[in-house]
Parts: structure tokens; C-alpha cells; sequence
């Protein structure tokens, strides 16, 4: 009879922790949507913090422009962004895709910056070695 209370009791509390915190949104962007949306402010974010100058020329509202490209609004994107919390697994996955997408990103730039500085310096030494000739 103990064994079968204590298998009882842990039964309720695993069936109460899974219950659901949060309503799923009516408007609720799709996971995927929401990690290329993320990624793009991420990318935002970033060269706002580089050079925000550049874009205030080109856009009135960088992150208002990034919604409409993206056919959502700011409500929508926060009600998703914490019904996605709400599911901390489903929350890293899409973290973690952003971050691996970035580092990817990262990793193309650096090498196109090598290659383009190795073909800078073999142009210099060419133009070094045509003007002793």
C-alpha cells in the first residue's frame, strides 16, 4: 500500500509538471520563421552597434522595416518569443540554430577577408616586382 501511494504521488507530480504555462498565441510565428527572424536582428543588432549612422540613412525604423519583411508586428513577435520561453527546450533549439547560423556566418567572412587580403598582398608584390624590373 505505501509502494502504491508513493507511485501515485509521483505520478501527479510529473502529470502537473507537464502542464502548459502558457496558451499557444493565436498569432504564433512558426519555429522556424522565428529563428530567421532572430537571426536577422541579431545581425541588426550588431551593425547597429557597428556603424547605426548607415542605417538611419537607408531606414526610418531598421527594426519596424525587419518586422515588415517578415509579414509580423512587434506584439506578435513578443507573444511568440515568450510562449517559445515558456518551452525552454524548444527555446534553446532555436537559440542555439541563431548562434550556429552566426558563427557559420563568421567563419565565411573571415575567410573571404584572408583570401581577399592574400590577394592584396600578392597584387603588392607583383606591383613591387614590376616597378625593380
Amino acid at each position: 500500500m505505501k509502494n502504491f501511494l508513493c507511485l501515485l504521488l509521483v505520478i501527479v507530480m510529473a502529470v502537473s509538471c507537464v502542464e502548459k504555462i502558457i496558451e499557444k498565441p493565436a498569432g504564433l510565428i512558426p519555429q522556424e520563421k522565428m529563428t530567421q527572424l532572430l537571426y536577422d536582428l541579431a545581425i541588426l543588432n550588431a551593425a547597429k552597434s557597428t556603424n547605426s549612422a548607415i542605417l538611419e540613412v537607408h531606414f526610418d525604423s531598421p527594426t519596424h522595416f525587419l518586422f515588415e519583411q517578415y509579414n509580423v508586428d512587434s506584439v506578435q513577435f513578443v507573444q511568440s518569443d515568450i510562449y517559445y520561453a515558456s518551452q525552454p527546450l524548444v527555446y534553446e533549439a532555436i537559440y542555439k540554430e541563431v548562434a550556429d547560423r552566426l558563427v557559420r556566418e563568421k567563419e565565411k567572412m573571415e575567410e573571404a577577408r584572408k583570401i581577399a587580403n592574400d590577394s592584396l598582398a600578392l597584387k603588392s608584390r607583383q606591383v613591387k616586382d614590376s616597378i625593380q624590373d
